[in-house]
């Protein structure tokens, strides 16, 4: 059983014990180094008003107790990785077969992909890749990691000039 495609899988739990079997898996995925083909564990969640004595809340509660999501490529060490995780029953699928989650099912339950940040500080000089100014070497003044944006300094016709990149635009400056 080897399919080299990072997919999302539907894994069933013991109910109640979905945040458990959430941080059973990522600690697992860390120890044994298994980072390249797990990728993600989510428990998908939704926000509530509750009202009580004329006073309204926001709660969160888990959108389907019992289930957990993970975003990995099926392999055999993967796939007896998570089985064997305290409080899993089992993947959702025919048998022992894991039925990945289509695309649109995926969109549908909100699930993003993580997004590695960048590795740069402040002040870091960086080259500029693509763009208007692909070429240009430029001092990063700001990060926004939610963005995935930078604003660099670029010095053109002998003066400063801040810019705003994405971050696939930039690489560090050796």
């Amino acid at each position: 059983m080897t399919i080299n495609e990072k997919k999302w899988y539907v894994v069933h739990t013991y109910s109640g014990h979905e945040n458990k079997v959430k941080a059973n898996i990522e600690k697992l995925v860390e120890n044994r180094g298994m980072q390249d083909v797990i990728f993600d564990v989510k428990v998908p969640t939704e926000e509530y008003n509750e009202s009580k004595n004329g006073k309204t809340k926001v709660k969160e509660r888990k959108m389907f107790p019992g289930y957990v999501l993970v975003n990995m490529m099926m392999t055999d060490e993967s796939w007896y990785l998570v089985r064997n995780t305290r409080g899993v029953t089992g993947f959702v699928g025919p048998g022992s077969k894991p039925v990945p989650l289509s695309e649109d099912e995926v969109k549908a339950l909100g699930v993003q992909e993580k997004l590695p940040e960048i590795d740069l500080n402040i002040d870091e000089v960086v080259k500029i890749k693509s763009g208007l100014f692909a070429d240009f070497t430029g001092t990063v003044q700001h990060i926004d990691n939610e963005k995935r944006k930078l604003k660099v300094f670029v010095s053109m016709f002998s003066r400063e000039t801040l810019v705003e990149l994405d971050f696939e635009q930039v690489e560090r400056f050796y």
